[in-house]
């Protein structure tokens, strides 16, 4: 298999993994609703320079701990099932609360608050993640090739069509009109999303 046919090849795998409805798009639905636009696109970069992450570990052969260790696997499972369970819960909790802006317009970040980092971490504690670097990547990348630099080429289109479908999507949650915007409306969404991210971080947690 030539260089370009595994490009072609990572590239449509990759695709189908990008605009596979899962814990990213979840946390970009609430980030951009919450907090607007732009604050659900640094999500989304930071939700990208994970995969760029776990490339790096996985062509050092770092990420393999993963698939060997059993016990490593699941300290990050269950970190990654808490992560999403505490920021579904939040997003619940305000709902309650009422700490939006009556008008329905995002709100404003708070100081010292890192939706980059939010999105990183939410990437980062996503083993399956993980995996897929370590046992999929590797398929990619012939033995005459540079495996660090060629695992990172894979991964930038990987990161470059997750930005774009991301970065669509946030476009799309925020700008859906008016109906959005209403208080009622938005809140019912945050309700829903709140609960989708405590099912996915269930998901997560138990899943062996």
């Amino acid at each position: 298999m030539t260089v370009h046919t595994h490009v072609l090849a990572f590239t449509g795998v990759a695709a189908l993994l990008t605009v596979t409805p899962g814990a990213d798009m979840a946390m970009v639905t609430r980030t951009a609703i919450l907090d607007g636009r732009r604050a659900a696109v640094i999500t989304a970069a930071g939700i990208c320079s994970g995969v760029l992450v776990w490339a790096a570990l996985s062509a050092l052969g770092l990420a393999a701990i993963l698939d060997a260790s059993a016990g490593a696997f699941t300290a990050v499972r269950l970190a990654g099932g808490a992560f999403l369970i505490v920021l579904g819960v939040r997003t619940l909790w305000l709902v309650r609360r009422h700490r939006d802006n009556v008008d329905g317009a995002p709100r404003a970040a708070r100081a010292g608050r890192s939706h980059f980092a939010r999105g990183l971490l939410n990437n980062l504690l996503n083993p399956k993640v993980g995996l897929f670097y370590t046992v999929l990547l590797p398929q990619f990348v012939s033995t005459q090739d540079n495996v660090l630099a060629a695992s990172l080429l894979l991964a930038s289109i990987h990161v470059a069509m997750g930005m774009v479908w991301l970065s669509a999507y946030a476009a799309a949650v925020t700008g859906a009109g008016a109906a959005l915007r209403r208080p009622q409306v938005r809140r019912r969404i945050e309700s829903v999303t709140g609960l989708v991210m405590v099912g996915l971080g269930l998901r997560v947690a138990i899943e062996s």
